[in-house]
Formats: C-alpha cells, sequence, structure tokens
C-alpha cells in the first residue's frame, strides 16, 4: 500500500511532526510505503534527520498534486489541513482520500469560501480525522460529515523523543523557551509584550524565542521597540530544540487557538511546565495548576511564569505531575491501529 502525505507547508511544525510521526510508526509496516509531499524547503532537513522519503512540490495546486499522483501512483492520499484536502479531493480522483484537520480554523466557523470548500472535501473524503473535539465542532459544516467524522488527538512517541534529545550535549541556561511559529495563530506580538512584563519582574530572566514565520519580521520589530535585546534571544528554526526545552524552567505560549499542539506535549513529556493561554487544544492537555498554568491575561500569564522561575519546589512538583501526565496520554498502539484501520476501510 502506497500512501502519500500531502502538506502545503514547507516548513516543520505541529502538523508536520504529527506526521512525521505517523510515518515512523509505520517503520516495521513491509507493506506499507509512505511519502510525504509539500513544497520544498526547512521541512527537507527535518524530513531527513528522519530519513522518511520526500517528494518535493513546486505549490500545492491540482496540476501539482495530479503530477504527483501519475508519478508515485498512490493507493490513498493522507492530505493534512483543510487546504490540502480541497487540493486532494480536486485532484485524486478515484484515489481514496483520507482528510486530518489538525487546526481550530477560525475561518471555517461560518459560511465561507473555505468552509464551503472543504465541505466538498469533505464529502469526498473516505475519513476525516480531527486532532480536538473543538477543531471538529467549530467546523460550520460538521454535522453534515458526521459519519465519517472521528476526533483522534496527537500523540508522541517519548522513547524518540530523548532519544533525539540526547543527540544534543550541550547544557542551555534559558530560564524560558517559547517553542513554535511565529505566526497570527500564535499571537507573537502579544508574546513580546508579555516576555517585557516578565523582564520588569524578573531582570535577569533569559528567554529562547524557537521558531520562524510569516511575522518574524514584525517581531523581531516589536522586541526590538520593547527593548528585549538583553533578555530574548531569536534562535529561528532547530531541528532539534528538545535539549534547549529540557534545560528551561518553562515553556509560553499565547496562542489564538490551538488543535493538540504537539510542542505542549514534547514539552510535559520532557518534564518542563507549560504556561499558556486556555486555547481549546491546550486545555485538553496542561492540568491547569498541577501540570501547567493557563491564564487568558497578561498579568495572569506573568504572575504563573514567576511563580515558576523562583520557586524550585513548585517547578519539581508540576515537572514530576507532567511526566506523568504525558505518559497516560500517549497510546501509541491505539491511535497507529485507528489510522491502518482508516486505511483499510478507504480501499475497501
Amino acid at each position: 500500500m502506497r500512501i502519500i502525505h500531502l502538506l502545503q507547508s514547507p516548513y516543520f511544525s505541529g502538523a508536520e511532526n504529527v506526521v512525521c510521526q505517523i510515518i515512523n510508526m509505520m517503520d516495521n509496516k513491509d507493506d506499507i510505503e509512505m511519502m510525504y509531499c509539500s513544497r520544498d524547503g526547512q521541512i527537507r532537513e527535518a524530513l531527513s534527520e528522519r530519513n522518511i522519503q520526500f517528494l518535493p512540490i513546486s505549490n500545492l495546486t491540482v496540476k501539482e498534486v495530479k503530477r504527483i499522483i501519475k508519478e508515485y501512483k498512490p493507493d490513498i492520499i493522507h492530505a493534512h489541513d483543510m487546504r490540502a484536502s480541497f487540493i486532494a479531493a480536486m485532484a485524486c480522483g478515484k484515489i481514496p482520500l483520507i482528510s486530518h484537520v489538525h487546526n481550530n480554523n477560525f475561518d471555517s466557523r461560518g459560511i465561507s469560501v473555505k468552509s464551503i470548500a472543504y465541505l466538498f472535501a469533505g464529502i469526498k473524503a473516505k475519513q476525516i480525522f480531527w486532532v480536538s473535539d473543538s477543531s471538529y465542532n467549530g467546523y460550520y459544516f460538521h454535522k453534515l460529515l458526521k459519519n465519517k467524522s472521528e476526533v483522534l488527538y496527537n500523540i508522541i512517541n517519548i522513547d524518540n523523543l530523548y532519544s533525539k534529545m540526547a543527540l544534543d550535549r550541550n547544557n542551555y541556561d534559558y530560564d524560558i523557551v517559547y517553542l513554535g511559529r511565529l505566526t497570527e495563530q500564535k499571537n507573537p506580538l502579544r508574546l513580546m509584550r508579555v516576555l517585557k512584563k516578565i523582564t520588569k519582574e524578573i531582570p535577569y530572566v533569559k528567554i529562547a524565542v524557537i521558531g520562524t514565520g510569516n511575522l518574524e519580521e514584525e517581531t523581531y520589530k516589536e522586541a526590538e521597540r520593547l527593548e528585549l535585546g538583553s533578555n530574548v534571544t531569536f534562535l529561528g528554526f532547530r531541528s532539534n530544540p528538545y535539549k534547549m526545552l529540557y534545560d528551561s524552567k518553562l515553556m509560553i505560549m499565547t496562542s489564538l487557538w490551538e488543535g493538540t499542539p504537539m510542542c505542549v506535549l514534547e514539552a510535559m513529556s520532557l518534564g518542563v511546565p507549560v504556561v499558556s493561554t486556555p486555547t481549546d487544544g491546550v486545555k485538553i492537555v496542561v492540568d491547569n495548576g498541577k501540570t501547567g498554568y493557563l491564564d487568558q491575561t497578561d498579568e495572569g500569564i506573568v504572575n504563573c511564569c514567576k511563580a515558576l522561575l523562583t520557586d524550585k519546589n513548585l517547578r519539581k512538583n508540576m515537572s514530576d505531575a507532567s511526566i506523568k501526565r504525558a505518559k497516560d496520554l500517549m497510546d501509541i498502539e491505539t491511535y497507529k491501529t485507528k489510522i491502518l484501520e482508516s486505511y483499510r476501510s478507504a480501499r475497501g
């Protein structure tokens, strides 16, 4: 069985990480061959490190997807997120389509071009996976797709995470780490304002910002305006940020919305408490007050960070609770079974 995983982004972030997890967990299946397909770019390095086959496209268009279908001859297309699913639905013909929605798409909560386009893809798809209840319920036409929809929370392979971290033998002294894209969803300009307030409370705090995105330049300018240069270091994309995260005291997020964020699962698995806005996907994973803190206000986020940065015992208790919570959440075999069943069912 040959499967193409179709994505639109040339970067490595949450959805891309999920796809890599899926491909890696099928390594021992001799009857399954998987190919990662997206625009070329930063993603190539991440795939190379994970020994994942890559089929680059110049752009996510119907013409390009038809070309790679003709070249690779897949038995199934597993499309990730709404646009990739729509393009795949337009191009796949009789090839079965699996759609996987990794985000709580705000622009599909009402009648819009996007929500209508995805309805076509959803009708065409044999199976739809949603990474959270809110991503499913938030889609305007979700009731029309109920019979083929299933909520499938993201997971990670904790052993692989620690093995990858062990490749980095450096020690880091960052107190706070932000790990994620610099895009509207992640609200990086607010992040900079929150970090400024933290530096006023703890002037010596050291912060690493790991990630890139279309708001990168604006975020740099906001950090410069706020005179964060002595506290905040922008590190760009890092294919292996895990030792840096492990050595930190907490991970911070100010997202507007989330599915089931992989970086949160990774931080908790490494015993790093998370301080975040209480977005839908984060609330599923973080136990507020036990494995981290969830607060909507700038003041609340700052106070939570201050508590973790200054109270070693609190940090240790939350670290231990985070590790236990992560282990309880990671049922790889059930996840793998659901993916395999969707492929077999799609082929009939």
